[in-house]
């Protein structure tokens, strides 16, 4: 992205950016059938943030019904998905010790940060069926307010960060041997649209970064804005009936206690439309 356009570009996202997480929250009465003025109150909230947040009075939705509506078809189905594609995340022996189906924090990622590069993770669906007693909040932050953080810090973060040998992830090894290769890209890439792709862990596991400077010093960086306290930054608890639809912004999940907590996820290779 050239300077011009990328000034403009900016000023754009600040300016548009919420000031709240209530500016994200839509008021709606049937996920699976949303009203003109809903679908046009969540689309204008993700076109400013990349995001919003839903209050529903329905406990159980059909995901998959759900995501048609802003032209989501091609479902990323994870090994640990069901049938449909769809993941119930929950505490669970069946989740195999993965952190999502424990009662554990997760870190700041993006999802599908372990693909590969033709099955990039573009569109997340979060809808809450059962909430936790205590814990289990989400703070949010829009992936292209940090790509503007950043390359406001430090152009050389962003050149550094979209090397397509910038970050690893090695292989997962499974009872029969290799289950997901390694996986090397870039952090940072342009779909053919246009659109700003992020891939990000902030784990310290299970992960190798690029071992030069400017990188070493990126990631840094990053962690360094993700910590900080930062109005860009929205953090809510997802009670029954509410979710949220982002273009895979940046994410994680504060521990939990009580195993009733329920939500149903589904990440998509296709960007809301």
């Amino acid at each position: 992205m050239d300077r011009n356009t990328y000034l403009s570009w900016r000023e754009a996202k600040f300016r548009e950016s919420p000031a709240s997480v209530n500016e994200l929250i839509v008021e709606v009465k049937n996920p699976e059938a949303l009203t003109q003025s809903e679908f046009d109150a969540i689309r204008a909230r993700i076109l400013r943030a990349n995001m919003a947040i839903y209050a529903s009075p329905v406990p159980d939705i059909d995901m998959r019904c759900f995501g048609r509506q802003f032209g989501l078809e091609n479902l990323d189905a994870n090994w640990l998905a069901g049938e449909d594609g769809v993941s119930r995340i929950a505490v669970s022996e069946s989740g195999q010790g993965y952190i999502p189906y424990t009662d554990k924090p997760i870190k700041w990622h993006t999802d599908g940060y372990y693909n590969p590069i033709d099955r990039k993770i573009r569109a997340m669906l979060l809808h809450c069926v059962q909430d936790a007693e205590i814990g289990g909040e989400n703070r949010l932050m829009d992936h292209e307010i940090l790509y503007c953080l950043l390359r406001d810090g430090n152009p050389q973060y962003i050149r550094a960060l979209s090397e397509p040998d910038a970050m690893t992830i090695p292989e997962r090894m499974g009872e029969d041997g290799v289950a997901r290769a390694e996986e090397t890209g870039p952090v940072f890439s342009f779909d053919p649209d246009g659109h700003l792709h992020m891939r990000y862990t902030a784990r310290t596991r299970s992960i190798r970064w690029k071992q030069d400077a400017v990188t070493l010093e990126a990631v840094a960086a990053i962690e360094a804005l993700l910590s900080a306290p930062s109005r860009h930054v929205f953090q809510a608890k997802l009670e029954p009936g509410m979710g949220i639809v982002c273009n895979n912004v940046l994410h994680d999940r504060s521990g939990f206690s009580g195993n009733s907590r329920l939500l149903y996820r589904a990440r998509y290779y296709d960007r809301i439309k």
